[in-house]
């Protein structure tokens, strides 16, 4: 068996980065990113990247680092509320935008990775989202085609997973992580714990070994986006 563990993330990525790829990066906010393959990715200076993720970080953490450095020329994403140089290089021109809905986001990412290259859905129908998509009547319903995705480069953020490169994940980090584990033609996972094989219960297993190539033990700093706290009460 092949050894899928590497030293680092920037070892974990040689050789698979080049100059206009497209690039799936799970998490939710900056929940469940892969925080060290990101400044790997910063660091090696790959450019006119298209990035597939849910956000796309904040200003100068998570994938709001490669915006700051002009390496993205295109997201696919569906919210970007959080980092305002997005704004400013979208709005000037700077930056392509694919915008959607969030479990389209999640459904096409699901499909690419499934073999479906396309699938009909309701969400979007009667907006922008819509215009330019076949439009189909199912019992009476329009609804819209959208198509699946698939990444030259996925990667993922797990909590654990064995040398084989089963995964699991927790809790809020599960969001799009398991859907883009699957798209990628080659995906690389960071972990916080790598454990010997058959320490991972079969049935706790979120994404199988079959889809990740590399793996890499991480350290996180796990930023929280809007840090929220209630006033301290006297006595």
């Amino acid at each position: 068996m092949a050894n899928k563990i590497y030293k680092d993330a920037k070892a974990a990525l040689d050789g698979l980065l080049f100059d206009g790829m497209t690039i799936m990066a799970g998490g939710f906010g900056l929940c469940g990113i892969p925080e060290n393959l990101i400044v790997a990715i910063r660091d090696s200076g790959v450019k006119n990247l298209t990035v597939i993720s849910n956000n796309a970080g904040v200003d100068g953490f998570g994938l709001g680092m490669l915006l700051n450095t002009r390496q993205v020329k295109k997201m696919i994403s569906s919210y970007v509320g959080e980092n305002k140089e997005f704004e400013r290089q979208y709005l000037s021109g700077e930056l392509e935008l694919e915008f959607n809905p969030q479990g389209t986001l999640a459904e096409r990412c699901r499909a690419g990775g499934a073999g479906i290259p396309g699938f009909y859905t309701k969400t979007g129908v009667g907006t922008v989202i819509a215009d330019g998509k076949e439009h189909k009547v199912f019992n009476g319903e329009t609804y819209i085609l959208e198509t699946g995705l698939v990444a030259d480069l996925s990667i993922v953020k797990a909590w654990k997973a064995d040398a084989q490169g089963n995964l699991v994940y927790r809790k809020t980090a599960r969001n799009f992580n398991p859907m883009m584990a699957s798209a990628g033609r080659a995906t690389v996972a960071e972990v916080e714990e790598i454990l010997p094989v058959g320490k991972l219960g079969a049935d706790a297993i979120h994404t199988p070994g079959i889809f990740v190539k590399r793996l890499v033990a991480g350290k996180f700093e796990k930023r929280i986006e809007q840090r929220t706290v209630r006033q301290k009460e006297t006595a």
